[in-house]
């Protein structure tokens, strides 16, 4: 299969940086796979997981989110605001990121500001538990 060049970076680190087969990942709109010769494209990402296929065809996956994804001039630009591999993620943590995300949404409003906040951390939570499997 054909390959293309993809970079995965987040603010702490270079993630990925090689040539894969495939890379799908969840934006704010729904899943997307990006393939060798896929036309320009950016869209913001969204909380879910990735998975990314190497050129020997070997697949990872990971939780991703927040960020951006661009593909340009053949490779693809992942800037992720956090992205895991799933053997990087501390099942444990992410357990006690849930309980606690949901215990804090248990006592707001849904008018408060800081809702969004409380669903986004139990989104990345609930996101990493199902990646680390």
């Amino acid at each position: 299969m054909a390959v293309f060049h993809l970079q995965i970076v987040t603010p702490d680190r270079m993630v990925y940086d090689g040539d894969a087969e495939r890379v799908i990942l969840r934006t704010a709109n729904g899943d997307v796979c990006i393939l060798a010769r896929h036309i320009d494209y950016a869209a913001p990402l969204g909380i879910g997981e990735a998975r990314v296929t190497d050129a020997q065809g070997h697949t990872r996956s990971a939780a991703c989110s927040g960020g951006l994804l661009s593909v340009s001039n053949g490779e693809a630009r992942v800037i992720a605001t956090t992205f895991e591999w799933a053997d990087e993620i501390d099942a444990a943590r992410a357990a006690a990121a849930q309980q606690a995300a949901e215990e804090k949404l248990r006592t707001m409003q849904r008018d408060d500001v800081d809702y969004a906040l409380a669903e986004a951390k139990l989104k990345r939570a609930l996101i990493r538990q199902q990646v680390k499997g």
